[in-house]
């Protein structure tokens, strides 16, 4: 019985020593796997976003990139801003493009989208620039335009001359005690004047075109404006068309790059502008006037603007600009190896 009893202690003793073992074995080793489990959920997520938007972002703007991705043959990330910028820049400096982290060089058909970059960029969070709530990159602008509280709207009253512009949170209570719509019969008809004369100026390049189209001489003209380069010192890029028919003359157009600017690499702002230059010679005037637009192997946002000039003995009118929807189409046509237009000519002479 005695001998039981002292078994027993011994294995008590045993058990609480290999406890005390194992406790001081688990404080040598660091946390439990519990504890190490817990810990490593409780790590920020953010460290994982921000790992990816540095692996993620543009080599030129070191921005994650809005829209499309395209990458170069050893995988390095371009924006298609930045993208459509070095092609337009090579362009320009008459070199090869080249990529800003391996020097590889680059070009429409030697680079290629990466769609899954663009599918990951789309997920990424973002923080709303009104709100500062975080929303996925791919929904942020409906929200940031629609939905968001704290976004600048106007009031509903506009259209009868209302001024107020504030956050849409507060667009509500201002509505209520908006004056506009208690104003007089008259007052209304003031502003509603001055709403219909902006519209009418927008509206008449329209109705001109329309109405030109009913002439009885109009030519269509798919252009090709190839680069070239000047013979001075700098030698300064422009782009010529070969000459084309219209009215029983032969014309050409020539387009420049920041005309009143001796290097336009220095400005990352560019415009194009143009002369329509006739090269018959010509004993009467020739009155005409022109639209530009998108030709079908291009995709320059135009916007409609009317050209018109009287030719006599070859004098070309001064250079005006290329009606561009937006700044960024300028580099876009500078990236590619050409320029297509399609130019619609109208004779005015009586």
């Amino acid at each position: 019985m005695a001998e039981a009893l002292d078994n027993d202690n011994d294995t008590v003793m045993c058990d609480s020593e290999s406890t005390m073992i194992a406790s001081h074995v688990e404080d040598d080793e660091g946390p439990s796997r519990k504890k190490r489990k817990t810990g490593t959920n409780e790590e920020p997520s953010e460290r994982l976003e921000q790992r990816l938007g540095g692996i993620l972002c543009c080599a030129v703007c070191l921005d994650l990139p809005p829209a499309a991705v395209y990458q170069c043959s050893n995988g390095h990330l371009m924006c298609a801003p930045c993208f459509t910028h070095l092609l337009a820049d090579a362009r320009l400096r008459d070199e090869s493009a080249t990529c800003p982290n391996c020097r590889i060089e680059i070009s429409r058909t030697s680079a290629s989208r990466n769609l899954a970059v663009e599918k990951t960029v789309s997920e990424l969070p973002i923080e709303c620039r009104h709100c500062t709530h975080v929303f996925p990159r791919h929904s942020i602008e409906h929200h940031e335009e629609k939905t968001c509280e704290e976004r600048v709207t106007g009031c509903k009253f506009a259209s009868i001359g209302c001024l107020w512009r504030g956050a849409a949170r507060v667009a509500g209570a201002h509505e209520a005690t908006c004056e506009r719509p208690a104003l007089s019969a008259g007052e209304v008809l003031d502003a509603l004047a001055v709403r219909e004369r902006c519209a009418a100026d927008q509206l008449r390049v329209y109705t001109q075109i329309f109405d030109m189209l009913s002439y009885e001489k109009i030519t269509f003209n798919d252009l090709q404006l190839k680069p070239y380069r000047t013979d001075e010192f700098v030698h300064k890029l422009y782009y010529e068309t070969l000459r084309f028919p219209s009215f029983g003359h032969q014309w050409l157009v020539k387009a420049f790059i920041n005309n009143q600017q001796r290097d336009p690499t220095q400005s990352a702002e560019r415009d194009i502008s143009y002369q329509l230059v006739l090269k018959s010679k010509c004993t009467s005037e020739v009155s005409v006037q022109w639209v530009w637009t998108r030709g079908p192997l291009g995709f320059a946002r135009m916007r409609p603007a009317l050209g018109a000039h009287t030719f006599r003995d070859e004098q070309p009118p001064p250079p005006a600009r290329l009606p561009l929807e937006h700044a960024l189409d300028a580099n876009q046509l500078l990236a590619e190896r050409a320029i297509h237009l399609r130019l619609i000519m109208f004779l005015t002479t009586k």
